[in-house]
């Protein structure tokens, strides 16, 4: 099919786009990921779990939109080449993409790519449930993952985009629990505590263990969309899952 594989909005024409449609929204960054990995890695990944989730939803037509590229990355401001339209900036592009896409679409769903974008997609989300739009949200983070650019990040551009890679340039940063350091990003920024701006370690990334990590990620959004149990702020949860904080950041993401 020249024209993709029908789960494309933007390669779709609007005669065949259905009306009620359920779309998958990516939400990525433009910031950097270590002398390694390509500004735009959040974006690539969140755009392959909607991908990825669109075909599997079957139930109803699902399309996974173009990715909103531009995200809240502040803490990146200290590296060349990231570019970040910070909090309010991307709430306001949240609230009003979802508004026009509600006025054909049954059901919209941010598939968040990148941690700091979580408070601005919780916010929006907040005004946007009050006014009546079915409209939720769900992050990429991978459990036991580590933060940003390490063998995670690097394995799944491994097996998404191969040839953006520079794995001869990758390199260890700081590896301490996210949590951790999440006080001193958010003071400081990432550059203060890892001037190569990995947090994390890529040694052994490879492209057999990104495929694996997709397709946990694809699962986990087919699942909780399907199940479409969401929090206060209209992020998907697991029923079992504990409550988090309103707009809280995504655990191994930042």
């Amino acid at each position: 099919m020249p024209w993709g594989d029908g789960v494309e909005l933007a390669r779709s024409a609007w005669p065949e786009v259905a009306e009620g449609a359920l779309v998958l929204v990516p939400v990525g960054s433009v910031e950097q990921h270590g002398p390694h990995l390509p500004l735009h890695t959040d974006g690539v990944i969140a755009e392959a779990v909607a991908r990825g989730a669109a075909r599997r939803l079957s139930a109803r037509p699902a399309l996974a939109a173009p990715c909103i590229a531009y995200g809240a990355s502040g803490e990146h401001a200290g590296f060349p080449g990231t570019v970040s339209i910070g909090l309010e900036a991307l709430r306001i592009v949240l609230v009003e993409t979802v508004r026009s896409l509600s006025l054909w679409a049954g059901r919209t769903v941010l598939v968040n790519g990148h941690g700091g974008n979580a408070v601005a997609v919780g916010t929006a989300l907040a005004q946007l449930r009050g006014e009546g739009h079915d409209v939720a949200w769900l992050g990429c983070g991978t459990p036991g993952g580590d933060a940003h650019a390490g063998r995670s990040e690097t394995s799944l551009m491994l097996h998404l985009a191969p040839e953006q890679v520079r794995l001869s340039a990758a390199v260890a940063g700081d590896t301490r629990p996210l949590e951790v350091l999440l006080p001193h990003l958010v003071a400081d920024g990432v550059r203060a505590v890892s001037p190569s701006g990995v947090l994390g370690d890529p040694t052994g990334a490879t492209a057999e263990q990104g495929r694996a990590l997709l397709e946990e990620m694809v699962s986990t959004a087919v699942r909780l969309v399907t199940a479409g149990r969401a929090d206060a702020r209209g992020r998907l949860v697991d029923a079992g899952d504990a409550p988090r904080p309103a707009g809280g950041r995504e655990p191994t993401r930042p």
